[in-house]
Formats: C-alpha cells, sequence, structure tokens
C-alpha cells in the first residue's frame, strides 16, 4: 500500500481533471522570468558550475509553479532560455544539456531520476509538476550523441536542440519539442533534420506547442492549428519587442485571434534587451496581459480559459480577409504617397493629413483601405497609413503583407516608420481592410503605453479591422499583419 502523501498528488489532479471537465474551462499560468544569465565564457564550465546557475532560475520558477498550482491553475509555462540564460557557444552551452528521451518512453524522472542517466534538471522540474499537481511547460537543452555513420553529425559528435518539455501533474514527460527556427544567434544549436508537430492530450484540452521565432513560420505553427487542430499553443519565447509592430503582447495577442486559438505566451524578462510581454490570449482577445520596460521583476499571470475555444459560443467566424478591399474603388491618396522604413522594411505611406477621411495606400498586390475619424487633429502628432508587401528578415527571410494605421515619432515625415511608445491623439472611429493573399492575417490594436484594446474593436467577416466606439486611449498603431508562407 502507498503512503497517504503519495497519493495526495494524483487524488488532487484528479478532482482538478474533473472539476475542469465539469466546467469545460481550465486556469491557466504563465511566468515572465527575469533569467539570472552565466558569466560569458568560450569555454565550457564544470557541469556543477552550470547546474548551480539552473538550480538558481528554477528555485525562481518553482516559486512561480507553486503560486501558481495554489491559485488553482492546471497549467504553467516558462520562457524560452528561462533556465540558463544565454550568452552561449557551441562549446559552452555542452555543460547545461541533457539527453531527453521521447515521452513514448513513459517516464517520470522524479521518481526514476537515473533511468536515461544523470538528468536533475528534468528531475526537479517533473518534481515542480509532480508535487503541485500541475502541467509545466519548460525551455532547456537536449543533446544527442551521434557518429560517422550520419553523414551530418557535426563534428563534435552530437547535436544540441534547444528544446521545450513538458511534464503532466504526475510529474510524467508528456511532450518534447525541438525548435525548428533558429533566430540569428542562435548557434550554439543545431537544426532538427525535419519540423516537429508536437500535440499532447490533457483532461482539459488538446495542446500543441512550439518555441519563439517559429510563430513566424508554416511548420509547426500553422500546421499545428489548421491540420492538428489544437486548442492552445504552449509558447515559451524569448521575444525582443520591436516596435511599431512586433512588440510581444501586440503580436502574440494578434496571431492568437488570427488562427483562432488560445496562446499561453511565457516571455523572458530583460528590459536590457527589449525582452518583455506576456499574456494568455485567446480567439476573441487577451484574458490577461502584462508589459513591463520599467523593472527587472518577474511576473506571474493567471486566468481562466475555454478548454475547447472552437465549441465556445463566442468562437469568432472564419473571415475572408479580402472581401470588402476587393470590392471597393481606390479611396482617394494613392498619388500623396512617400517611402519610409520600419526597420529596413521599405513602407508605402500616405499622411492622414485631415480630422476624418478615407485612404487607399497600395504596394505591389496589397492595397490596404481607411476610413477614420480622429477626436481632435493635433498639429504635433501626425499619422499615417502604410503597406507593405514584400520579403521581411535579413538572413531568414519571410513574405509579409501589411496595411497599418500608425503614428509618427515627430511631424517629420521622415520619422514615419521609427518606433514610438506614447501618443496623445484619440479616435472617434476607424475601419481598416486589405486585398491580402492570403488567409492568415493577425489584427490588432496598441495604444499609448504599449497598451492593447481588448473588447474595443472587431473584426468583420468582411475583412474589415473595425472599432466598435471612440478609442479610450490615445492611439499608437491599428494593424493587420498578413503572411504569405508560400512566397518565403
Amino acid at each position: 500500500m502507498l503512503p497517504s502523501q503519495a497519493l495526495l498528488p494524483a487524488a488532487l489532479f484528479a478532482l482538478a481533471a474533473l472539476q475542469a471537465l465539469a466546467s469545460d474551462t481550465f486556469r491557466a499560468a504563465v511566468y515572465e522570468h527575469a533569467v539570472i544569465l552565466p558569466e560569458p565564457t568560450q569555454e565550457p564550465v564544470p557541469a556543477s558550475h552550470a547546474l548551480a546557475l539552473m538550480n538558481k532560475n528554477m528555485d525562481v520558477l518553482e516559486g512561480a509553479v507553486k503560486e501558481a498550482a495554489r491559485q488553482g491553475a492546471h497549467i504553467i509555462v516558462t520562457p524560452e532560455d528561462g533556465i540558463y540564460g544565454w550568452r552561449f557557444t557551441r562549446e559552452s552551452i555542452y555543460p547545461y544539456l541533457e539527453d531527453i528521451p521521447d515521452p513514448v518512453v513513459n517516464w517520470i524522472p522524479c521518481t526514476d531520476p537515473s533511468r536515461f542517466g544523470p538528468a536533475p534538471v528534468q528531475e526537479r522540474l517533473s518534481c515542480m509538476a509532480r508535487n503541485n499537481s500541475i502541467y509545466v511547460a519548460a525551455n532547456i537543452g537536449d543533446k544527442k550523441p551521434c557518429d560517422s555513420s550520419d553523414p551530418n553529425c557535426p563534428r563534435d559528435g552530437r547535436y544540441q536542440y534547444n528544446t521545450d518539455v513538458v511534464f503532466d501533474a504526475q510529474g510524467k514527460l508528456v511532450a518534447r519539442y525541438h525548435k525548428y527556427n533558429l533566430f540569428a544567434g542562435e548557434d550554439q544549436f543545431n537544426y532538427p533534420k525535419e519540423p516537429e508537430a508536437v500535440t499532447f492530450e490533457t483532461p482539459f484540452g488538446r495542446f500543441g506547442i512550439f518555441t519563439c521565432f517559429d510563430m513566424l513560420f508554416y511548420e509547426p505553427a500553422v500546421v499545428l492549428v489548421s491540420k492538428m487542430q489544437v486548442d492552445n499553443v504552449l509558447f515559451p519565447t524569448a521575444w525582443m519587442n520591436v516596435l511599431p509592430f512586433l512588440t510581444a503582447i501586440e503580436f502574440h495577442s494578434a496571431w492568437a485571434m488570427g488562427m483562432r486559438v488560445n496562446l499561453l505566451s511565457a516571455n523572458t524578462h530583460n528590459t536590457s534587451m527589449a525582452m518583455t510581454g506576456d499574456g494568455l490570449f485567446t480567439p476573441e482577445g487577451p484574458a490577461t496581459y502584462h508589459y513591463d520596460s520599467a523593472t527587472e521583476e518577474g511576473h506571474l499571470l493567471l486566468a481562466e480559459l475555454s478548454a475547447h475555444p472552437r465549441l465556445s459560443p463566442t468562437y469568432p467566424p472564419a473571415i475572408n480577409w479580402s472581401s470588402y478591399a476587393t470590392s471597393i474603388k481606390k479611396f482617394p491618396g494613392e498619388k500623396n504617397t512617400f517611402l519610409g522604413a520600419v526597420r529596413k522594411d521599405i513602407f508605402t505611406f500616405s499622411e492622414l493629413r485631415h480630422k476624418n477621411g478615407n485612404y487607399t495606400v497600395c504596394q505591389g498586390d496589397l492595397c490596404c483601405h481607411l476610413v477614420y475619424q480622429m477626436s481632435n487633429k493635433r498639429k504635433d502628432e501626425v499619422y499615417v497609413l502604410g503597406a507593405f508587401d514584400g520579403l521581411h528578415g535579413s538572413v531568414i527571410k519571410y513574405h509579409w503583407q501589411i496595411c497599418s494605421l500608425l503614428k509618427c515619432p515627430s511631424t517629420n515625415l521622415s520619422t514615419c516608420g521609427e518606433p514610438v511608445e506614447t501618443a496623445q491623439t484619440k479616435f472617434e472611429m476607424f475601419s481598416l481592410s486589405g486585398t491580402f493573399g492570403t488567409s492568415y492575417v493577425f489584427p490588432e490594436v496598441l495604444y499609448s503605453g504599449v497598451q492593447l484594446a481588448p473588447g474595443e474593436f472587431q473584426v468583420l467577416r468582411d475583412g474589415r479591422l473595425k472599432s466598435k466606439h471612440s478609442t479610450s486611449k490615445p492611439l499608437v498603431t491599428v494593424t493587420l499583419f498578413g503572411r504569405l508562407y508560400e512566397k518565403d
């Protein structure tokens, strides 16, 4: 007979599962972690030093796990790089890596830690989940030996992968995902041979998982949602905010709405690298989010989410993103355009010269249409309508189509497209649409101070992004992000 203490986690989990099924909802948590970083070094540190650093970070994460469980969370997501940070070469990261098996092995590291060799990080994560009866998602590093029989085997005889793991409420490893789309500077890791579409079942819905830069690509992100029909996506990330369009909360919320899925986004927190912004995002908009560029503190978020959003009566309908825009004649304005850069992307802009009006701006195959009315036309603030249809990115290029109403940093039109966080102008109404050549379009509105606008806008079935009423705060951007994956 098992001791009563050993039965307690399983009993608590069973009760939580029954409650989740009965309500058709679940309580989710994400933690934005201010990672304790290693000292930069070209050479590997002793394994004991690497583990000591990782334990410091896991001490913080364990506190977040315990608090999330205390508040009734069924699952918690922690950030990319949240256990060992960054500043690594291929050689110097090696002491931080563990051999992570395929979850089909049916393994609980907390109760059988040495089954696959030393695995102190997996053991501790497993015990966090088991001891608190909560699913735990974390980002760590996987190592896999190889030899000369493999023509792609690296010279050092091993593959190294940026890896997400998920442990269920009993501590069992239920998911392992190797990041497929590595960002610039991740030279310490290898690309997996094939993209992985990783899913797992829970008593409160079907989940998929991928990491950071993966969000921008068809595999695995679109495959998981469109083909494998997951209800929820776990998203560990180390997202560097890039205004005016690619702040974490803005784009992650837009992606959840565009893909019509729950997104559990956990970001790394590092203000010197502009990393902040996490949230629990739904097809209807953010359930909760956090953005803090002023302090160095971590932050825990919790919210109740629909376990099966596709079955919800509020689930948004499919959108024909080009229906309205292709049915109307062009508004005036396309002759009074100028070019401006958003980072390295050259947009076609048209200045909104009046308090209200109708404008069209075109670039390539994309025409963006705007109807708007400002509450007051200020002389010290300039807004433009912008269009971009082309490849974005320096090393890895991918095709965007973007329509955006955005504020310029100054009245000098040459600054339009540069980052801006604050504004003074409110709008009585706006309606933005575009002749998108894709069904993958992500809508979002950003207010002054990098704040979202939940409940204040809607997307009509004909592809118009419209305000429901006058904006409650000054406006920074209104944006439709389109992704033409087939043109990458």
